[in-house]
């Protein structure tokens, strides 16, 4: 039998270069109404704490926005999936800025020791980023770094200030040995820095550009991104909304990048890898509704999307 699925609402905002991605939850609740979805009423959900009144302090570290505050916000996210993996829950998570996923990936390798974790990284972004090359410093580019523990210091462009580097070597701690580039896929990647063109070519790292997305069809991509994780035991896979086309559904999200994956066929991805059985945890994140010129659209299609995908994971034999 499957197990029971929990959504695990994670609001904060802090890895954000803009500001609005912690409304993406209550954006997705007012989406299910709109679209009269009984998403919200099927599962259950907790709620973890996040620390976005800090948004409204200055911000001290320049290479890594409020790296103070992203590391509580971290181990919130980290706790509270580590007690829906103990219940024996399926980990649903619906975030805001994709930076707490890096405590997604330290919460399932913590959850499955010994067991090898393969990640699917649906999203026009590499967030490869460290604060040595990051040109923002905003951390939603750099959870990938911090679970693969990695610094990228041949293609340092920045000083870091020395606590940073504290905050920065404890985030990377916690993620220590979570997850191999050899085990990580990209889908649909097509905004990257020269600092993260390097490493995907260094380490090899697999990505499903858009154009061969199309070519080959959604299923086809799913199936090949399995193959190549064949050797894992455990698989996630995190959805960041930018890896669609704005131009078909909307801009609302921090980062649109144009020529995305096309709504269906993104679709038949997510619900190809939704019915892996080695699938444990799955991720959506950065819906912004203040940034959505549709109204409320980037959510209502989002919230049609996970809703489908939930419904193949709790159906699992």
């Amino acid at each position: 039998m499957s197990k029971k699925l929990k959504l695990v609402e994670v609001t904060s905002e802090l890895g954000a270069g803009t500001r609005g991605a912690s409304l993406g939850v209550g954006a997705l609740k007012t989406a299910s109404f709109n679209i009269n979805s009984t998403f919200f009423s099927i599962y259950q959900s907790v709620e973890v704490k996040n620390y976005n009144e800090f948004l409204f302090t200055e911000n001290k570290t320049p290479s890594a926005i409020r790296v103070e505050y992203v590391t509580k916000a971290f181990n919130e996210v980290y706790n509270s999936i580590n007690e829906v993996f103990e219940d024996n829950e399926f980990p649903f998570v619906l975030a805001g800025d994709h930076s707490t996923a890096a405590a997604t990936i330290a919460s399932i390798h913590n959850s499955h020791l010994g067991k090898k974790l393969g990640v699917i990284w649906v999203d026009a972004h590499a967030d490869l980023h460290s604060p040595f090359t990051s040109p923002t410093g905003n951390m939603h580019g750099m959870p990938l770094a911090i679970a693969c523990g990695i610094n990228n210091l041949s293609q340092k462009v920045n000083e870091v200030l020395p606590e940073v580097e504290v905050y920065w070597n404890n985030l990377k701690a916690l993620g220590e040995n979570n997850l191999s580039t050899e085990n990580l896929v990209f889908i649909g990647v097509r905004d990257t820095e020269l600092p993260e063109d390097y490493l995907i070519s260094e380490k090899g790292i697999k990505n499903f550009l858009v154009e061969e997305i199309k070519e080959k069809g959604g299923k086809e991509i799913a199936k090949q991104a399995l193959n190549i994780l064949d050797d894992c035991d455990i698989i996630y896979v995190s959805f960041d909304v930018d890896s669609m086309d704005p131009t078909e559904v909307s801009h609302g999200t921090g980062t649109p990048v144009d020529n995305g994956i096309p709504l269906e066929t993104v679709t038949e991805i997510l619900l190809q890898l939704a019915n892996s059985s080695k699938l444990v945890c799955f991720e959506t994140v950065e819906v912004n509704p203040t940034l959505d010129e549709k109204k409320n659209k980037m959510a209502e299609t989002t919230l049609e999307i996970i809703e489908k995908v939930a419904q193949v994971i709790s159906s699992r034999g």
